[in-house]
């Protein structure tokens, strides 16, 4: 594998950091979704749906 894949890789498979190196929480989407299709988010008082597609990727509309 090349440098360039290996670093992608390794970046990938553990959780980045803030800019102020803080580390940010990683939630896989298995749990997330635990055996469902959609999800509700409510932020601040707005209602937001995040979807898992046919494709296996995600959509958030509000």
């Amino acid at each position: 594998m090349s440098h360039l894949n290996e670093h992608s890789a390794a970046r990938h498979n553990k959780p980045g950091t803030t800019a102020n190196g803080t580390p940010i929480t990683r939630i896989k989407s298995t749990d997330l979704f635990r055996q469902m299709r959609e999800l509700e988010i409510d932020h601040g008082g707005r209602i937001y749906k995040l979807r898992l597609t046919q494709l296996n990727k995600l959509i958030l509309t509000a």
